[in-house]
């Protein structure tokens, strides 16, 4: 078992500088190379490592190579590697494809496939470019306002990504999002789509606005706010979501998953009783999450609302559960 192991780890080579990163993409050139740019200091990358690990177990004829993005910076630089960890794919000593984040059951897809190519991918005929435009299409019209981003609004992955979020934050604008490291089609096809050749990038209704510069002219000019929907204000979304069914619950986590104790024993009673409630994640939206405390006066979580009204906390609902729900006539009754 311990020699398997070792035999994996030695079929990752490790590069630590251009020259030597250079001699090895010529010397691999009529093969596959898969080359991940990692950094100590990020726990994702060492399971990744050890996915390439596994991964060369089962591809003997593809070199993997892991570099330290920050130990060599000109090779970082030249393939444009902002983050970690970030995949790289090449034969014949040119880049094919990348891949950006960790994505287990996509990097081993995409071996999976260059592996059992000849050469390069083919380059697609007509039919899949239609198909790719009709997917653009549908993605730009997925919310009236469509931010293209690296990252999440969470969790921004580049600085750009991150200012545009803070602009339309300021200015309450109801957006969704797509993180463009999450699907590397996408991500390439899109700057052909808009023919706008960076990242992130804003539609409204479908049709591109512009990235960070002209978002940041719109703002200086006024322009934004008559521009881009305005999000609700907190209060009316509140009313609305603690009204969205006649049992709501608010937790960590859902009803497939709870994310804490209490969320979790919540669930068990209110799936005793035979209730229909609905559920949302806390975990998910941060103005949700501190905003209920306060429109409700209730600082912790689970919080149940029947028909809008708050019943309480885990405490309140082990005394009353029998009151939300008449078996008979099968109705909420209001606590």
């Amino acid at each position: 078992m311990a020699a398997g192991a070792a035999e994996a780890a030695a079929a990752v080579v490790e590069v630590g500088s251009t020259r030597q990163f250079e001699e090895l993409l010529r010397l691999t050139a009529k093969s596959l190379l898969v080359v991940h740019f990692w950094a100590p200091w990020a726990p994702q990358c060492a399971q990744m490592n050890d996915v390439m690990a596994e991964l060369a177990k089962e591809h003997p004829q593809v070199s993997f190579v892991k570099l330290e993005a920050e130990a060599v910076p000109e090779v970082s630089e030249k393939y444009g590697i902002s983050s970690v960890p970030t995949f790289l794919f090449f034969k014949n000593s040119q880049k094919i494809d990348r891949l950006d984040g960790a994505h287990a059951p996509e990097l081993t897809k995409k071996v999976q496939r260059h592996a059992s190519s000849g050469s390069f991918p083919p380059s697609g005929n007509e039919h899949p470019k239609e198909d790719l435009n009709l997917r653009l299409k549908k993605l730009t019209h997925a919310a009236p306002c469509m931010l293209f981003m690296k990252g999440t609004p969470q969790e921004p992955r580049c600085g750009f990504s991150k200012q545009m979020v803070e602009i339309l934050h300021k200015h309450n604008i109801q957006f969704s999002s797509f993180d463009i490291f999450s699907d590397e089609e996408v991500r390439q096809g899109l700057k052909t789509y808009s023919n706008w050749p960076t990242y992130p990038q804003l539609y409204v209704s479908g049709e591109l606005i512009g990235g960070l510069d002209i978002i940041k002219e719109l703002e200086a000019s006024d322009e934004l706010d008559t521009i881009c929907p305005k999000a609700p204000k907190l209060e009316e979304r509140l009313k609305v979501l603690t009204n969205k069914a006649s049992v709501m619950l608010f937790m960590k986590g859902n009803k497939q998953e709870a994310k804490c104790g209490f969320s979790k024993q919540i669930l068990e009673i209110l799936n005793s009783t035979g209730v229909e409630y609905e559920t949302f994640d806390i975990l998910e939206d941060e103005e949700v999450r501190q905003g209920l405390k306060t429109f409700s006066n209730w600082p912790t979580y689970p919080q149940l609302y029947v028909k809008g009204e708050l019943v309480g906390g885990l405490d309140i609902v082990k005394v009353r559960s029998e009151f939300i729900w008449h078996p008979k006539d099968g109705k909420c009754w209001h606590v």
